[in-house]
């Protein structure tokens, strides 16, 4: 067999990421926003759906949200809420009314337009590990976050078709100044991707500064950015029940500009939420939407989203826990809700091991699995997230990008071909009883295409492993990823589109960048 059908042979028949050497460092699927072909999985009845919702209403009408950011505050009294200090109180009508002219699903449109994605509906795009304050790999170790560190995420990020966002920072540079780190860290996105990129919303000064180099590297005029969204914020609720200053301030700025806002809760049962989970969803919820309402009265019909992060803790030590059963069942009970309001969903990949092992990569399953089963649209964490989003990881994640690919060759519709071609009458019959179906010419025919072959895994039995040296997967993903290093060219830019990009860049850092405390 030629080594061209080798390769096509490991990679399911589909062609590799051509470096710039010509070859494949490894072997993926090509570039494609998955649509997700199952039902949702429904915990709740219809009245346990209506009565999280009603619970989600009464704390918004009875108990209300912190909103401790003024302007915030300003537009919701004169929206008609209730406002005592920083307290708001909201009532279901207005909140409904509001969810009423958020779009079902939306699309955004970087650079290269070819990497366009689609925000809801069936459709499933997953996103990199984004921001842990350290890293960890196989001959470093766990390290505080640095530029190079970042760099290699970034490359890895644009490298993967199965990753489909470039999001938050894949691990925090703190070698770089925070006044002027966004600066640094969106160039490399912007010029080393091609993909969605995001802004943290951290003060006015980077969520402007982001949305003006987005603008700039794609050689597009005000109007034509603002006439569809171009990149993203994921902004959090400060749970329990409070939204602070500066997210709401980069969520009030970008739904201004008709740029989308995931609006996420972090809520962990029997800490900073209700120990039962239809509390813990609830109370997420009503944080979720409180800020959805704000934004839908500010720009009706701006592209929004809801997240979840509800999950458990350890209740010896306090410290969280995902991919448990509980993290599953909340996942999807939110995918419930999120569907009744008619809006997008945002859910994790995530874990908290301390190295990619197996608890890892079990509890990143789980994780992930909880994310197609909820109709989820929007996967953060996808890829790399160690120790609960405290250490990212380049060989997990090589990992991580391996159940990626399962995920979507599971949900390629050919696999449910009930054809006579495919139910092989003939094929039965010429192997019957005695013989094998490797040399039929049924089998000779799909040879190239008819399963998922693994580029971290390793299907040979035992004996041949060790022959062959024994690499563990920890190991065999780590070769991986230095392959793709090695191999890495950054994709095209227009070179105006460039110069402008790095003139801004310039600029602002001579004015100072932003300011480090809000």
């Amino acid at each position: 067999m030629s080594e061209t059908a080798t390769r096509r042979r490991r990679s399911g028949g589909r062609a590799g990421h051509q470096t710039r050497a010509g070859h494949a460092a490894i072997e993926q699927m090509p570039w494609r926003i998955p649509l997700n072909p199952d039902r949702p999985v429904e915990p709740l009845d219809d009245a346990g759906v209506e009565a999280i919702h009603r619970g989600a209403m009464r704390i918004l009408q009875e108990i209300g949200i912190e909103f401790l950011n003024p302007e915030a505050v300003e537009i919701l009294r004169r929206a008609g809420c209730r406002v005592a200090g920083t307290n708001v109180r909201m009532d279901e009508d207005f909140v409904t009314e509001m969810l009423g002219h958020a779009p079902e699903s939306f699309t955004i449109t970087p650079r290269n337009p070819g990497r366009e994605i689609v925000v809801g509906g069936r459709h499933m795009v997953f996103v990199n590990v984004s921001s842990p304050p350290n890293a960890w790999d196989m001959v470093r170790g766990k390290r505080p976050g640095d530029f190079a560190t970042f760099q290699e995420f970034i490359k890895l990020t644009q490298y993967f078709n199965c990753i489909h966002v470039a999001g938050g920072y894949p691990v925090e540079p703190i070698d770089i100044h925070p006044s002027v780190r966004h600066l640094d860290c969106l160039r490399e996105k912007l010029i080393t991707t091609d993909k969605v990129v995001h802004a943290y919303s951290l003060g006015a000064e980077r969520v402007e500064d982001v949305m003006e180099m987005t603008r700039l590297a794609g050689g597009l005029s005000h109007d034509a950015f603002e006439a569809r969204p171009r990149m993203y914020t994921n902004i959090n609720s400060v749970s329990p029940l409070k939204h602070d200053y500066p997210m709401l301030d980069g969520a009030m700025r970008l739904a201004r500009r008709n740029q989308p806002v995931l609006v996420t809760p972090f809520t962990l049962a029997g800490a900073m939420a209700p120990v039962t989970m239809a509390g813990a969803v609830a109370l997420s919820l009503a944080e979720g939407l409180s800020a959805i309402a704000l934004l839908q009265y500010i720009r009706p019909g701006c592209p929004v989203g809801i997240g979840t992060f509800t999950s458990n803790v350890d209740m010896k030590s306090g410290a969280p826990a995902f991919g448990t059963p509980e993290y599953i069942r909340a996942t999807q009970m939110t995918g419930q809700l999120a569907r009744r309001y008619k809006l997008p969903m945002r859910s994790s990949g995530v874990c908290a091991a301390n190295v990619p092992d197996g608890q890892a990569m079990w509890e990143t399953s789980n994780s992930l699995w909880a994310a197609v089963t909820s109709g989820t649209n929007f996967v953060y964490h996808a890829a790399g997230w160690l120790e609960g989003g405290l250490i990212a990881s380049p060989e997990k994640f090589v990992m991580d990008c391996e159940l990626l690919q399962m995920i979507q060759r599971y949900f390629e519709p050919a696999i449910t071909d009930t054809s006579d071609d495919a139910i092989a009458l003939d094929a039965i019959r010429e192997v019957g009883s005695v013989g094998h179906y490797f040399g039929c010419e049924h089998t000779q025919q799909r040879y190239a295409t008819a399963f998922y072959a693994p580029f971290a895994s390793d299907w040979r039995n035992y004996e041949a492993w060790v022959a062959d040296g024994a690499v563990w997967t920890q190991e065999r993903a780590h070769r991986i990823y230095k392959a793709i290093l090695a191999d890495f060219a950054p994709p095209p830019m227009d070179d105006a589109a460039r110069g402008a990009l790095e003139e801004f860049v310039i600029r602002r850092k001579e004015e100072g960048g932003a300011p480090t405390d809000f």
